[in-house]
């Protein structure tokens, strides 16, 4: 048994069976390697020939080094997945970490860009521009229908179906869901596509055609990377202080329709979770909603001034 040889045949399993984003294989695959590491630097064996005794060890390794709880966790659970793959494979013959609970982590609330904040990032963008009409796109199309930012960068020019006003997008595990797209999303997106996407294919000097959707300046496809710049650059440029990120628009997508009513399983629906506990961590946002609704309209609820 070769340990690299097998690394690489789980990262395989990763990309075809389950289908998961490079991103996240690529942190599965360095959190094996590092417990690999440990494994050497402790002379406590190879992969294939560890006990349960040595993964409570690692979990107390991790912690000693100050890693967050939630770093402890990922990393266990990249290791669980691992071992489960070899015990499948009759590699080994138990899961070590199959019993090894995981740090309890601290709930804390999702951030998110609230409406002000949001429509002065739209009114910072020079329309009128090849990369402003990209950015527009972009912008309205990430609060607008609350992607994964690797959902984003996925998009093809075949996926918007104009006529039904919808988008297919490819989710987690290569579900299939259908997202409507308001009108400010199609007409910026019209005229993304009309008048600056073709301008930035030109700039590819590879002259690499391409379906992807979003371009960057050079007229490559667009990276997760990128559009964390992108958001950064609008967002210093509209004065906001905040740290902007794709994750904040998905959860700012969520909070302000379950802030307005929507229904919490069609916003389940919209984001792709498959389980409705992964999204009702928003109705605990939309609680202060609530409540400054409560002390604002409540005769007895308003502050004396």
């Amino acid at each position: 048994m070769n340990e690299i040889d097998e690394i690489l045949a789980f990262k395989e399993y990763l990309e075809s069976e389950r289908a998961y984003s490079q991103y996240t294989i690529m942190n599965y695959i360095k959190d094996i390697n590092d417990f690999r590491d440990f494994l050497k630097e402790n002379d406590l064996g190879s992969l294939f020939n560890i006990n349960a005794t040595i993964g409570r060890y690692y979990k107390s390794h991790l912690v000693q080094k100050k890693y967050m709880p939630k770093t402890v966790s990922r990393k266990l659970s990249s290791l669980r997945s691992f071992y489960k793959f070899l015990f499948s494979e009759k590699l080994v013959n138990i899961n070590v970490f199959a019993d090894i609970s995981s740090p309890k982590l601290n709930k804390s609330l999702p951030k998110q860009v609230y409406p002000k904040e949001i429509d002065a990032m739209f009114n910072s963008i020079d329309v009128s521009t090849v990369i402003g009409k990209r950015d527009s796109a972009l912008l309205e199309m990430i609060y607008g229908t609350g992607i994964r930012v690797s959902e984003l960068c996925s998009i093809e020019l075949m996926d918007i179906d104009y006529y039904n006003r919808t988008l297919t997008v490819m989710g987690k595990g290569s579900k299939e869901r259908n997202l409507p797209l308001y009108d400010k999303i199609i007409d910026s997106l019209k005229d993304y596509i009309q008048f600056s996407r073709n301008e930035l294919l030109i700039r590819n000097k590879n002259n690499n055609k391409t379906n992807i959707l979003f371009l960057n300046y050079r007229g490559g496809e667009l990276t997760p990377r990128g559009v964390r710049i992108i958001l950064d650059d609008i967002a210093s440029k509209a004065s906001i202080s905040l740290n902007v990120s794709p994750h904040m628009f998905r959860h700012s997508f969520a909070t302000h329709l379950l802030d307005n009513g929507a229904d919490l399983r069609s916003v389940q629906e919209l984001l792709g979770h498959v389980n409705l506990s992964t999204t009702q961590i928003y109705t605990h946002v939309s609680q202060e909603k609530i409540k400054e609704e409560y002390y604002k309209y409540h005769p007895k609820g308003k502050k004396e001034e």
